[in-house]
């Protein structure tokens, strides 16, 4: 089955997958062990990849790991698709120094989250910030609204207002309401491409018309990733629903506060990395690691069958 990735107002579209971080035992880097996931995702059709998201643990690297990691990857995907980076810095200055230093290691673009050291209750603020960070910066943007996590809202009528802003072309939609995807089509219309970054929300997303998934577990899976996604773009839904429901327990990972460990395992037992964390990570122990693996196990044994790609 061939990419369905559409293209809307020259921004991205398809699956942008949230990879992890890599690491050793010890916490540090593992960047070629973060390469060859790299290129495994690469191979299963998605059109863009996001390091340094929630996922990829970005506010526990330092500054220069970020810049390492960032300038590494650049030259492990060579132009094939889009890098795109998190920004999570807390300072908005600093948001800026990152994006202006990523421009010039050769990043594609950004997934940018609201200031997340404490939560506003000034929209303003928000909007502010990330006006802020947009100005530093020629390349497209995401913007990462996930108020159940990160206790700020982006709602509809605030992306309406960033509208005028050239270079916020997505948004990553993950506040787990389905109702926002409609209503922000019916506020913005088509000003932006609109993801999803819920992975057991994809498929009824879908149907609401969405252009993009950030995927999280479906690294540990990105051909069975692929082809829900491909199908759902085909409109071929019983199909779809047929991985689905076998993905499900699975994209329930991603739903869960320690979904960084739960998907890093679940990497691990698909041999796709390792699923060492960074402190104050830790690993999963007892009861809640042999219900994780159950669930992780169950699904590697009920693999479906794909469709073959065109």
């Amino acid at each position: 089955m061939a990419s369905t990735s559409r293209t809307r107002k020259g921004t991205w579209t398809g699956v942008f997958p949230a990879i992890t971080t890599q690491m050793h035992k010890d916490g540090s880097l593992d960047l070629d062990a973060t390469a060859r996931h790299t290129e495994v995702l690469i191979k299963s059709g998605i059109s863009g990849l996001v390091y340094l998201g929630s996922l990829g643990e970005n506010q526990t690297l330092t500054a220069d790991e970020k810049r390492l990691l960032m300038k590494e990857m650049v030259g492990v995907v060579k132009g094939r698709i889009p890098v795109v980076s998190g920004v999570a810095e807390s300072a908005t200055a600093e948001a800026c120094r990152y994006v202006k230093d990523c421009e010039k290691l050769g990043v594609d673009g950004y997934m940018l989250m609201p200031a997340m050291n404490y939560k506003t209750p000034d929209p303003e603020e928000s909007m502010t910030h990330l006006r802020t960070v947009a100005k530093s910066t020629g390349l497209p943007i995401m913007i990462y609204n996930n108020p159940i996590s990160y206790g700020n809202d982006i709602t509809p009528e605030m992306f309406a207002k960033l509208a005028d802003v050239k270079n916020f072309t997505s948004l990553k939609e993950s506040s787990g309401n389905t109702r926002r995807i409609t209503d922000l089509r019916n506020t913005v219309g088509d000003r932006y491409s609109i993801f999803t970054g819920v992975d057991d929300l994809a498929l009824e997303s879908a149907v609401l018309g969405i252009d993009g998934w950030v995927a999280g577990t479906g690294i540990a899976f990105p051909e069975e990733n692929q082809a829900c996604w491909e199908l759902m773009q085909a409109g071929e839904w019983k199909k779809a629903l047929e991985i689905y429901r076998w993905f499900t327990p699975l994209l329930h990972l991603d739903v869960n506060i320690k979904f960084v460990q739960y998907i890093k395992l679940c990497v691990q037992e698909c041999g796709l990395g390792a699923e060492w964390v960074r402190a104050p990570r830790t690993i999963l122990k007892g009861a809640e690691r042999k219900a994780v693996l159950k669930v992780i196990h169950d699904g590697i044994a009920n693999r479906p069958k794909l469709p073959k790609r065109k």
